[in-house]
C-alpha cells in the first residue's frame, strides 16, 4: 500500500494579515519552531511517505517558491490555473496520482496546520490508512476538543466502525463553526470533535465519490482521465474553468455514507488567526509572547507581539495583537483578530493591491 501525501497550498490566510499577503502567504512564514509551516508538514508527510510520493497543489503564483522550500521537483508541484478550492484541488490531484498508481491512498494536508507531536500524527495516518485501504472508506481525523472553540467545524460521532479497525468511529454529521454556547455544550455533551480537516482516502474511492456525491465537478473532471494527451494544459484551464468552487466538505464528506473518523488527542492547530496563535504560544494574563522583533516594555503582559524593525512598547494594555510588518501596523483585541479578514476585503475593494 503506497501512501501518498497531497498537502494544499492554495489558501490565501487572510485571517493571518498583514504578516500572510498574496506575495507570501501564512505556509510559507516561521510561525513556530523556526520553521516554515510549509516545511513543518513536509517534514510530518515524509514520516509516512517515500520521497516519490509526496506532492504539493498549489497556484502559479507560489510554485517556484514551493519548489525551493521543499525540494520538490516539478512533477511533484501540481500547479492549479485558478483556485476551485478544496475538492477540485483534491479530486485532480486523485486524478494525477491514481494515473500512474491505481491503487494509492492519499493522505491530503493542510501547509499551514501545526502538529508538535509528528511521531504521534504519524501513527494516526497509518492507522487510519489501513481502515481505507481495507474498507474502501474515507478516514478524517477528529481532534478531541480542548476548549469551547468558536473557530473550527465539528464532527459529531456516531458508533464504532468496524471490529477490524478499533477506535474508528462512523461520523453521524459535520457541524459548522459553532456559537459560543453550541461549543460549550458539545464540550459538556461529548461525542464532538474538531474537524482539522486531514484525510486518508484512496484515490479510486475519492473519485467514486465525487462522481456520486458532486456530479457537477465530475463532469468538469472527467476529460482529464480519458487520456495522457487529455491532461495537458489546456485540457486541465478548461477543467478548472467548468468546476464549481467547493470546500471538499461541502461536495463529498457531508453526503458521503462512507466517511470514518479517527478521534486523536494530540496537540493541533490551523494556526488560523493571531487568536488561535496566542493560544498556541501560551499568550495569558501577565504572560506576552513576543514572535519577533524587540518588545522593549509591557508593564501588564497578555499580548501577542510580532515585530519588525521598530522597537514596540506596550502601557496599560492586554490581550492585544500588535503585528507590526514594516509597511503596516495592526492592532486588535485578539478575540476580534478573526475580522482581519474584513480588512483585506476593503483593500480589496479599493484597489490596494500593495497591501494585500
Amino acid at each position: 500500500m503506497a501512501l501518498h501525501a497531497v498537502i494544499l497550498a492554495g489558501g490565501a490566510g487572510e485571517r493571518f494579515w498583514p504578516a500572510s499577503r498574496q506575495k507570501r502567504p501564512k505556509p510559507f512564514l516561521e510561525v513556530l519552531d523556526g520553521v516554515s509551516l510549509l516545511e513543518a508538514t513536509h517534514r510530518r508527510a515524509r514520516r509516512f511517505a517515500s520521497p516519490g510520493c509526496v506532492w504539493v497543489v498549489c497556484g502559479r503564483e507560489h510554485a517556484a517558491a514551493i519548489r525551493r522550500e521543499t525540494g520538490l521537483t516539478n512533477r511533484r508541484v501540481l500547479v492549479e490555473p485558478r483556485r476551485r478550492n478544496t475538492a477540485m484541488a483534491m479530486s485532480w490531484a486523485a486524478h494525477h496520482i491514481a494515473a500512474h498508481d491505481p491503487e494509492a491512498v492519499l493522505v491530503v494536508l493542510s501547509a499551514d496546520h501545526h502538529i508538535p507531536d509528528a511521531r504521534a500524527f504519524a501513527a494516526a495516518i497509518r492507522k487510519s490508512a489501513k481502515a481505507a485501504r481495507s474498507a474502501g472508506c474515507i478516514v478524517t481525523l477528529g481532534v478531541k476538543p480542548r476548549r469551547p472553540e468558536t473557530g473550527y467545524g465539528y464532527i459529531q460521532t456516531g458508533p464504532p466502525a468496524a471490529r477490524a479497525h478499533p477506535g474508528l468511529r462512523r461520523v453521524k454529521r459535520f457541524v459548522e463553526k459553532p456559537d459560543a454556547a453550541r461549543a460549550r455544550s458539545y464540550l459538556r455533551r461529548g461525542g464532538y470533535l474538531w474537524n482539522a480537516g486531514i484525510f486518508i482516502v484512496g484515490a479510486r474511492i475519492l473519485l467514486q465519490e465525487i462522481e456520486s456525491c458532486a456530479p457537477d465537478l465530475h463532469r468538469a473532471l472527467s476529460p482529464l482521465a480519458k487520456a495522457p494527451r487529455a491532461r495537458s494544459g489546456a485540457a486541465l484551464e478548461r477543467a478548472y474553468r467548468r468546476a464549481p468552487s467547493l470546500p471538499i466538505d461541502v461536495a463529498v464528506m457531508e453526503r458521503s455514507r462512507k466517511v470514518w473518523t479517527l478521534p486523536v488527542s494530540f496537540a493541533w492547530s490551523d494556526v488560523g488567526t493571531w487568536l488561535s496563535l496566542a493560544e498556541e504560544l501560551g499568550v495569558a494574563p501577565g504572560e506576552t509572547r513576543v514572535v519577533g522583533g524587540e518588545l522593549i516594555s509591557d508593564d501588564t503582559g497578555g499580548n501577542l507581539v510580532w515585530g519588525s524593525e521598530r522597537p514596540i512598547a506596550l502601557l496599560g494594555v492586554e490581550g492585544l495583537a500588535v503585528i507590526d510588518t514594516g509597511d503596516v501596523l495592526l492592532v486588535t483585541i485578539l478575540e476580534r483578530s478573526p475580522d482581519v479578514r474584513w480588512i483585506v476585503s476593503d483593500l480589496k475593494k479599493r484597489g490596494r493591491r500593495d497591501l494585500t
